[in-house]
């Protein structure tokens, strides 16, 4: 399949990018596509590696996030670290304030706990119209996931294409270990979320995120009471 506006293939872009390290991956991306490579951080442990990937290199490649306006106020102080120790701004995206307003006044703000349909309706608007309009008109789509995540995580290639985006997905830290990641983190000191601290592996909103215990899986701290092992909130559901 080819992507419009470019040449390349998945197969061409998978092979052009074989061989390189994360950094360089990076670079030659934002080369290929100037101006069309974005990046969406959590502002987790795996987000905040990419993030110093990118800045510490200056490389040429927009940075985002998704304020759902149910944040822990941990991460708004990581952002603001980030923010200052890279002399950068990470842009945000805010939900559509009509359909945020119209699911408070008529469900309440816990409505999420009620069902699933609840629970998706909530992350439809705080994070997946969002991330539509971040994602519009760019080429390639950088994440922060990593195949020991989840079960259904396990078999995404590091490169893909994303058909309901009409770009490219790529996943440098795909092939990580967690002790990889936490290891970088304390060797080029880039600031975390303290939550990670406290058991929090995973973070997403404070409504919908806890601290997992010993042995649980890692996505196991969101969306806890659900009774579902490939539990997603709709952004990399294909």
């Amino acid at each position: 399949m080819i992507a419009e506006s470019t040449s390349y293939t998945l197969e061409g872009l998978t092979d052009r990018l074989s061989g390189l390290s994360n950094v360089d991956a990076l670079r030659t991306l934002a080369e290929l596509f100037p101006g069309e490579v974005i990046f969406s951080t959590s502002l987790g442990y795996e987000d905040q590696v990419i993030t110093d990937l990118i800045l510490a290199n200056n490389i040429p490649i927009k940075i985002f996030t998704l304020d759902t306006g149910r944040m822990f106020a941990e991460t708004y102080s990581v952002w603001k670290k980030t923010n200052d120790r890279y002399a950068t701004k990470i842009e945000a995206y805010f939900p559509d304030r009509n359909a945020e307003e119209t699911l408070m006044t008529t469900k309440g703000p816990y409505s999420f706990y009620d069902s699933v349909e609840n629970r998706k309706e909530c992350c439809g608007i705080r994070k997946v119209e969002p991330l539509n309009r971040a994602l519009k008109g760019q080429k390639i789509w950088i994440t922060g996931i990593r195949a020991e995540q989840s079960a259904n995580r396990q078999s995404m290639p590091q490169l893909e294409w994303d058909a309901s985006h009409d770009l490219f997905k790529f996943h440098p830290l795909m092939d990580w270990t967690f002790d990889e990641v936490k290891q970088y983190i304390k060797d080029h000191h880039v600031p975390y979320n303290p939550l990670h601290d406290r058991g929090f592996v995973s973070i997403g909103c404070q409504p919908c995120t806890r601290a997992i215990q010993e042995g649980e899986d890692f996505r196991a701290g969101r969306w806890w009471w659900e009774d579902n092992s490939k539990k997603e909130c709709g952004l990399h559901v294909k």
